[in-house]
């Protein structure tokens, strides 16, 4: 702790409400319009937290999202705790409780630290070279430890409490950034009368703006002209501004995510309804003004508490009223660290010297800092920093064809300001899939060619100075909205920055000392220069083999100067080596964000069927398909799982039985090309199919593997219902939504998910037509007027439906399709009418066994995603003269004709009685360490009275007839090789 340092006047706070918090146990007072990290600075503390690797300390960095060290636990109230949060981005809000991490026992005195003095053993990579060996040591000894040595904060240890929401939004123009690039984009587009979303991650609009009280746009004062044109587009009905909604992701179709923080800013208990939206939009054009953010300067020791961004402590000064520093330093390797200065000193710091890395200093700059009485100190570099937990003296050098000429001279200093360049923010950019382009004259890489309905202004596109920046976002909006453009906004005197450096910063950043590059993970210059010496030398590689650029902070601090070390160690320019990749979320986002509702029950919603309850009231034992809780097996009062099983099997096969089959997928493919566009899609024909008929369809991907299969009924023309698998329903429906949108947009016809609308009611066995004849109004039931794969529209217990003869049991099927409101309904009157019968309701598993002994496959049973239509004994459905269907191209494969690929055949016990686990190996027993194959569906067939499995095999049907073994633990089981089909095999059961 030291004095406090918060202003008399100045910033955007109100000094009149204090606002109460506590850091580490110790009760602190902030102001309203306070962050977290401006309010610690205004009490005397820099020292927050410890670095994860060398558990060095740290200070704040930086004053907004690039703050890379300055992470803390946070509670906002009961129950809410949340772990590594930038103190930067924290707005500091009454009853705030703030612990500093990755200390023990304390933040001032961590034993953590001994790793600092242990650096030379654990170097980059250490752990890919050190844990190798003994192998047996890696689960016992070392993952334990670096489990437990890992990551920064402690995990909440309670539920989150809170709730957080989703939503969508439509717009013509999405701006993402509300500095001045952005609202002058937003002014120009408004009065279009388009769809104009704005978009902020600060509290507030305006950008660096409200730390620059010295500019003046159109006559105005900064933040006056700040709040002026806020007034402006609240006044036009098309534009929304959104706060404190960080766009973290750009994905295709120019769909932006942004994270809204809806309570944060409110003090604990104050806040109602969600904490935090997550705003999917869809924009028809996003401009992108995410400005720059500061480079730091890479050099020994340049990580204390006390060393900060330049720019950052102008923001604290002039935005906040809380001077970092008495005794400053700046080293400056471009010309905006001169404005940080020239404000610190007006705001009553002792500037004791500006070190500028360039041989020439700007003579206008040089001329201010005269008139200031601060000493230039042009063609100077720092060297090394003292000071234990907090900076308390520079050491600087002459420099001469990036090396040190002459004696080190030491500066006392309370404050050591960085400013190394601008690196603009590409990251939105890039995350967009554009190719961003090097620009040598600002020595950063900037947007290039666009992928998407884009565009970047201001400070992300290398435009630096206030008037260019309402040039180019004011252009940029007009032409989003074709609106006729007049003038920008004029901004006052300005002038153009310049300055950069990197390849000074990298040159002397090879002392014995570490020089970080990346403050979040510990790494040094030396890291990087290691890992060129270990024959890392694409930039991807380096950055997992150092970290460099990994976790929250993304590069943001980090990737240019580690950059420009690696082109020193490559012998390569910048360009050369490349950028590293951009991902997804721009800056750390919430779990709950991310969820939305989808949490606690509502993670995976449970989803059942019309007679769940009826099922649960009469016994059933339930499993989970997919979403769906789907009534298993029905078990009698002492009955195991296989005897009710085998009950329900024998039933079915004898009288009747009756199952629900609402979870079955089902799409309405409707209009004057439906038929052509099924054969598309199905591997079978359909255009071809009589009006009242079924057919078994097979649907492949484009690779020609199976994806789906289902029965398909033309019920006229022009209109066809589709069943899918269980699960595949929403999968099979969006397929085919794709190609009909992408690859046969000239065929008429329309999908409609039916899969809630109708309850699915299956009746099997040899008296199901005697059960629903009573039930069906007006339709003659008999073979021959309602044949096997035949479909009718008719009236079920009074109500509209329709009727399927189907089976997927090989006995005489009906499935019944009612509406599913209606379900129940007429489940009870099926099973009222088949009493007489002795109907029995039977599950999943029953139906899992009757399906095998007929050898019908189920997908993701018998198909792994490598199984053609082939494989699956399926060719015959294939439709002859068929000129293309999805896969088709991919079926003609030499591959796929190997006759040694995968078969599905069917395998009896040698001995009669042993039941093979599903998924168990095949092997020969000449062999052994060979799989054949593996078994896919295995049950006890009471039918048969003995065991049945299903097998995918290489070669299998040449091996019909020979024996193959099943790998077991305790020895390998042998199992005959036969045709698929076990039971009823001329199919005569299933005409009735």
């Amino acid at each position: 702790m030291t004095q406090p340092m918060r202003l008399d006047t100045g910033g955007r706070i109100d000094r009149k409400k204090t606002v109460r918090f506590t850091f580490d146990g110790k009760p602190l007072t902030g102001c309203e319009g306070d962050t977290l990290a401006s309010a610690l600075l205004a009490n005397g503390v820099h020292l927050v937290g410890r670095s994860f690797k060398y558990h060095r300390p740290r200070g704040i960095l930086g004053a907004d999202v690039e703050e890379p060290n300055a992470l803390v636990g946070v509670t906002r109230g009961p129950g809410r705790f949340d772990t590594n949060r930038p103190v930067t981005t924290v707005a500091l809000v009454d009853g705030l409780v703030v612990e500093s991490q990755n200390r023990w026992p304390s933040l001032a005195f961590d034993l953590g630290a001994l790793a600092d003095l242990a650096a030379p053993l654990i170097p980059a990579g250490f752990y890919y070279k050190t844990f190798m060996w003994p192998q047996a040591f890696w689960h016992r000894v070392y993952e334990p430890r670096i489990r437990r040595m890992a990551g920064l904060g402690r995990a909440p240890d309670s539920p989150d409490p809170d709730r957080y929401s989703h939503s969508w939004v439509h717009c013509e123009v999405l701006i993402v950034g509300g500095g001045s690039a952005g609202l002058a984009a937003a002014l120009a587009a408004a009065p279009s009368g388009k769809r104009v979303v704005l978009c902020d991650e600060g509290e507030e609009f305006g950008g660096a703006l409200l730390s620059d009280p010295h500019a003046t746009i159109d006559g105005q004062a900064s933040g006056a002209w700040v709040a002026a044109a806020l007034a402006r587009l609240r006044g036009h009905a098309n534009v929304r501004l959104i706060p404190r909604a960080t766009a973290f992701s750009y994905a295709a179709g120019n769909m932006v995510a942004l994270a809204e923080r809806l309570t944060d800013h409110l003090p604990p208990g104050a806040a109602s309804g969600p904490r935090e939206r997550q705003l999917l939009v869809r924009a028809g054009q996003v401009i992108i003004a995410t400005g720059a953010i500061e480079r730091p300067i890479v050099f020994p020791n340049n990580d204390r508490p006390g060393i900060m961004l330049a720019n950052a402590a102008r923001t604290f000064s002039n935005r906040y009223g809380v001077l970092p520093g008495r005794r400053i330093v700046v080293c400056a390797a471009h010309d905006s660290g001169y404005r940080t200065a020239f404000d610190l000193a007006a705001a009553g710091a002792t500037v004791a010297a500006i070190v500028d890395l360039r041989p020439e200093v700007p003579g206008d700059l040089a001329q201010q800092a005269v008139a200031a009485g601060i000493e230039v100190l042009a063609g100077h570099a720092p060297v090394d920093s003292r000071g234990r937990l907090r900076v308390a003296s520079l050491a600087v050098v002459a420099q001469q064809g990036g090396q040190s000429a002459g004696a080190s001279r030491w500066i006392a200093c309370d404050l050591v300001l960085m400013a190394g360049g601008w690196t603009p923010s590409v990251h939105l950019f890039s995350q967009s899939r554009g190719q961003v382009a090097w620009d040598e004259t600002i020595q950063a890489f900037l947007p290039g060619a666009s992928a998407q309905t884009e565009c970047s202004v201001g400070a992300c596109h290398g435009r630096f100075t206030l008037a260019a920046c309402l040039a180019d976002g004011w252009a940029a909006g007009a032409r989003a909205t074709d609106e006729a453009s007049s003038p920008p906004p004029t901004a006052g005197p300005d002038r153009e920055d310049r300055g950069g450096a990197l390849d000074a910063q990298a040159s002397m950043s090879g002392s014995r000392s570490k020089a970080f590059v990346d403050f979040q993970n510990d790494v040094t210059s030396k890291d990087i220069r290691l890992a060129v010496r270990e024959g890392f030398h694409s930039v991807e590689h380096i950055k997992r083999y150092t970290t460099t650029g990994m976790a929250t902070d993304q590069g943001r601090t980090s990737n240019l100067n580690a950059l420009a070390i690696a082109s020193q160690a490559l012998g390569k320019p910048i360009p050369g080596v490349g950028l590293t990749t951009f991902r997804a979320p721009y800056t750390p986002t919430t779990f709950g964000t991310l969820a939305g509702y989808g949490r606690g029950a509502l993670f995976d919603p449970v989803r059942r069927t019309p007679t769940h309850e009826w099922a649960q009231a009469h016994g059933a034992v339930f499993e989970d398909v997919g979403q769906w809780k789907r009534a298993r097996y029905f078990p009698q009062p002492g009955e195991t799982m296989h005897q009710a099983v085998g009950r329900e099997c024998r039933a079915t096969r004898a009288s009747v039985g009756m199952f629900d089959a609402s979870t079955l997928g089902k799409i309405e493919v409707v209009g004057p090309d439906a038929g052509a566009f099924l054969d598309f899609m199905y591997i079978n024909k359909f255009a071809s199919l009589g009006v009242g008929r079924c057919r078994y369809g097979v649907m492949l991907r484009e690779d020609g593997f199976i994806a789906d299969d289902g029965v398909i009924g033309r019920l006229a023309p022009d209109r066809y219902h589709v069943t899918t698998t269980s699960g595949g329903a929403a999968g099979v429906l969006h397929m085919m939504e794709d190609f009909r949108q992408t690859e046969v947009p000239h065929l008429k016809v329309w999908l409609t998910s039916t899969t809630e609308h109708w309850a699915v009611i299956a009746v099997n066995g040899p008296k199901a037509r005697d059960v629903i004849a009573p039930l069906v109004e007006g339709l003659d039931l008999s073979a021959q007027a309602l044949p096997h794969m035949s479909i009718r529209e008719a009236r079920i217990c009074g109500l509209a439906g329709r009727l399927f003869r189907v089976s997927f049991t090989g006995e005489l099927g009906f499935e019944i399709n009612v509406p599913a409101s209606h379900g129940l309904a007429v489940w009870e009157a099926i099973h009222a009418a088949g009493q007489q019968h002795g109907v029995t309701p039977y599950g999943t598993e029953t139906m899992h066994v009757l399906r095998a002994e007929k050898g019908y496959i189920i997908i993701g049973q018998e198909t792994d995603g490598t199984v053609t239509p082939d494989d699956a004994g399926l060719s015959w459905a294939i439709g002859k003269g068929k000129a293309d269907f999805v896969g088709k191209r991919s079926l003609d494969r030499p591959a796929m004709r190997d006759p040694d690929r995968m078969q599905l055949v069917g395998l009896l016990a040698a001995d009669g009685r042993t039941v093979v686990e599903e998924g168990a190996q095949l092997i020969d027993e000449i062999a052994p360490n060979k799989s054949l194959g593996h078994v896919t569906s295995s049950y006890w067939s009471e039918a048969l009275g003995h065991p049945v499995a299903l097998a995918l095999l290489s070669g299998g049907r040449a091996l019909i007839g020979t024996t193959v073994h099943v790998a077991k633990p305790s020895g390998a089981t042998p199992m005959r090789v036969v045709e698929s089909v076990f039971f009823d095999t001329d199919g005569q059961r299933l005409h009735g």
